[in-house]
C-alpha cells in the first residue's frame, strides 16, 4: 500500500470508477481480503494511535474564521457562542479543524463515501419512505469521498470528548472507543461474507436499539415507545409547534431569533428555488410534490457547526384536508471542509453533493431529498420533521454512553460497506485489537487537543479577536 499527504491529491473527488472495470473479472473476495492484510506491513494498524500536533498545524481560530465570510454575519457570533459552551460543543461545530489534523498525516487508500463530520450526535433515528423507523447517519453537510478511518477517528474522538463532558472516566471513554472499534470490525467481516444486494438491503431498526440501549433509571429503552415518538417529531407534531393561526390563515410563528420571516424571500426566489428542486426528484416524487401548495416560509437557524449558513422552512398544504401540511426544510450547502485536502467534488452543486453522499450511505432517504440552486447560492432540500429523533447523550450513563458507541460502529460499517470494498477494509482491519488500540490512544490524545483549542477559542473571545454577540436579522436574503 502507498500512503499519500491529503494536500497532494488533486482534481475531482468521485467513488466512480472506469467503466471498463465493469467488464473486467471480478476479483475473489478471499483475493481482496488478502490485499488489505497486506497493506498492514505499509500502514501499521496501531500507528493509528499516533497524535502529535503537526508542526505545520493552522491556527484551529484561523480555520473557523476563514470560513466566516462564506456566512451571514449576523449569526457568525452565534456560532462562536454556541462552540464556546464546552469542548463537546466545540467538537461538533470544528469539523475543519480535524480535517485540517487528519490531512497532516499519512493515511490509508482505502477509499468510501465519507460522513465527513462524523459524530456521535450526527446519528439518529428517522422514518424510511415505507414508514419503518431505522438507526442510522443523519448529516452529510461535508460528505466526500476518502479514507475510511477518517470518519472513524472523528466518531472515535467524538466519543472520547463526549465522555469526558459527561464526567465519566479516561477508562470509560476507552471502552467506548474499543466498543466502537470492535462493532466496526466485526460488521465489517460480515458485511465482506454478503452478496452486494443484502449489503446495500440492510438496515438498522429501532427494534435494535430498543434491545441495545437501556436509559439509565428506566426498564426499557427511552426509544420503545414509537407511537409517541411519531406524534410528536412528525408533521403533525411540528404544525402544532411552530404554527399558528392568523386571520383564519395559517402561518409559521416567528421565534425570535430562531425562527423568524423575512420579506427578501420573494416569490420570484421562491419559485426559482422550487422549479430547479423539483427536477431532481423522481418523477413520482414531482407529482407528489405539485399536489403540495406553498403556504409560508421562514428563516430557522439550526444546529452549531452549521450557525451562519442559511437554512429555512417552508409549510405546504396538501390536497387532503385542513390538517393535511407538511414542512421542507432548505439548507444552503457549501463546499465539503474535506474538499481542499481529498479534491475537489464531482459535482458541480455542492447541494447535489449532500444528496449523493447522504442517498450512498443511508440504508433509506427522505423522498423528498433533492437539491437546487439560486442565482448566488446552492441548497439541499429535505422534510423537517419526518419522525426524526437523536439519542439524548447528556442522559446516557456510562454504560450506556458504551452501548451506543457499539450501535454506531455498526451503523457506520454499513455505510462504508456501501461505498467502498469491505472485504478489503476487514483484512486490513482483521480479527485482533491492533486497530483498537491505536484507535483509543489517538482519541484520547484528540481530547486533549480539543480541549487546547477550546480554550484558544475562549481567549480569541476575551481577547475581542472573535465575538458573540449577536442580533437577529430579519433581511434574510435566501436568494
Amino acid at each position: 500500500m502507498t500512503t499519500t499527504k491529503s494536500k497532494e491529491k488533486k482534481g475531482a473527488v468521485s467513488l466512480l470508477t472506469d467503466w471498463q472495470d465493469f467488464f473486467h473479472d471480478q476479483i475473489p473476495a478471499a483475493e481482496r481480503i488478502a490485499a488489505g492484510k497486506k497493506l498492514r506491513t505499509k500502514f501499521n494498524r496501531t500507528g493509528h494511535g499516533l497524535w502529535e500536533a503537526h508542526s505545520q498545524r493552522p491556527d484551529p481560530i484561523d480555520l473557523l474564521i476563514s470560513q466566516d465570510e462564506s456566512r451571514l454575519q449576523h449569526l457568525v457570533p452565534l456560532r462562536y457562542q454556541r462552540m464556546s459552551s464546552s469542548p463537546f460543543a466545540f467538537f461538533r461545530g470544528g469539523a475543519s479543524i480535524m480535517a485540517s489534523d487528519l490531512s497532516l498525516a499519512d493515511h490509508t487508500n482505502l477509499t468510501v463515501q465519507l460522513c465527513g463530520d462524523c459524530h456521535l450526535s450526527n446519528f439518529g433515528i428517522f422514518a424510511t419512505p415505507e414508514r419503518n423507523i431505522i438507526f442510522d447517519l443523519n448529516d452529510f453537510d461535508e460528505t466526500l469521498p476518502g479514507p475510511f478511518e477518517w470518519d472513524l477517528k472523528r466518531l472515535a474522538a467524538s466519543f472520547a470528548v463526549a465522555a469526558e463532558f459527561n464526567g465519566f472516566t479516561e477508562q470509560i471513554a476507552e471502552n467506548c472507543v474499543a466498543r466502537l472499534s470492535k462493532s466496526y470490525r466485526e460488521k465489517m467481516e460480515e458485511f465482506s461474507e454478503m452478496s452486494t444486494l443484502d449489503v446495500w438491503y440492510h438496515r438498522i431498526d429501532w427494534e435494535y436499539l430498543i434491545r441495545t440501549i437501556r436509559m439509565p433509571g428506566r426498564k426499557k429503552s427511552a426509544l420503545a415507545d414509537v407511537a409517541k415518538l411519531k406524534a410528536k417529531r412528525s408533521h403533525a407534531g411540528a404544525l402544532a409547534k411552530l404554527t399558528e393561526v392568523v386571520n383564519g390563515k395559517r402561518r409559521i410563528k416567528d421565534q425570535m431569533p430562531l425562527i423568524y420571516h423575512s420579506a427578501l424571500a420573494t416569490d420570484e426566489v421562491l419559485h426559482l428555488i422550487f422549479k430547479s428542486y423539483a427536477t431532481s426528484l423522481w418523477e413520482s416524487r414531482q407529482r407528489l410534490l405539485q399536489r403540495y401548495h406553498f403556504v409560508d416560509v421562514a428563516a430557522k437557524v439550526v444546529g452549531v457547526g452549521s450557525v451562519g449558513t442559511i437554512a429555512a422552512i417552508v409549510l405546504l398544504h396538501g390536497e387532503g384536508g385542513d390538517d393535511d401540511y407538511i414542512f421542507l426544510q432548505l439548507k444552503q450547502a457549501t463546499k465539503s471542509v474535506l474538499e481542499q485536502y481529498l479534491g475537489h467534488t464531482a459535482f458541480e452543486n455542492s447541494g447535489q453533493r449532500v444528496v449523493n453522499g447522504q442517498r450512498l450511505l443511508q440504508a433509506a432517504s427522505d423522498m423528498f431529498l433533492g437539491w437546487t440552486a439560486s442565482p448566488t447560492r446552492q441548497y439541499y432540500i429535505r422534510q423537517l420533521m419526518d419522525v426524526k429523533a437523536s439519542v439524548p447523550i447528556d442522559e446516557l450513563d456510562h454504560t450506556t454512553l458504551e452501548q451506543y458507541a457499539e450501535v454506531c460502529g455498526y451503523a457506520l460499517a454499513r455505510a462504508h460497506a456501501r461505498t467502498g470494498d469491505p472485504a478489503q477494509i476487514f483484512g486490513y482491519l482483521g480479527r485482533g485489537t491492533a486497530f483498537d488500540e491505536g484507535l483509543s490512544k489517538f482519541a484520547l490524545a484528540y481530547v486533549k487537543q480539543n480541549e487546547q483549542d477550546h480554550n484558544a477559542l475562549l481567549k480569541a473571545i476575551k481577547s475581542g479577536r472573535v465575538s458573540t454577540e449577536h442580533v437577529a436579522d430579519p433581511d434574510l436574503l435566501i436568494g
